[in-house]
């Protein structure tokens, strides 16, 4: 036998014009899809950083507000 007969997967009458659009279609996608993802890792590191400094501020406030009320009890002598 020859090589096998594809030809069942591709609907009829669909001509090498129209599969080359839906490939550029396709391609077209991927390129938005490749720019969005980018976009979204942006936004994740963005967003990572300000998560970082949100905590460290809280930290910051922590020491500040252990400190003042360390300050009172010795005031206070408790």
């Amino acid at each position: 036998g020859g090589p096998p007969d594809h030809s069942y997967s591709l609907s009829s009458g669909t001509t090498s014009e129209e599969l080359l659009r839906k490939l550029n279609e396709q391609r077209d996608i991927i390129a938005l899809l490749e720019v969005k993802m980018k976009e979204m890792k942006g936004s994740i590191r963005r967003l990572r950083l300000a998560e970082a400094q949100l905590r460290e501020e809280i930290r910051e406030k922590d020491r500040l507000l252990h400190a003042a009320s360390a300050g009172t009890r010795k005031r206070h002598g408790l």
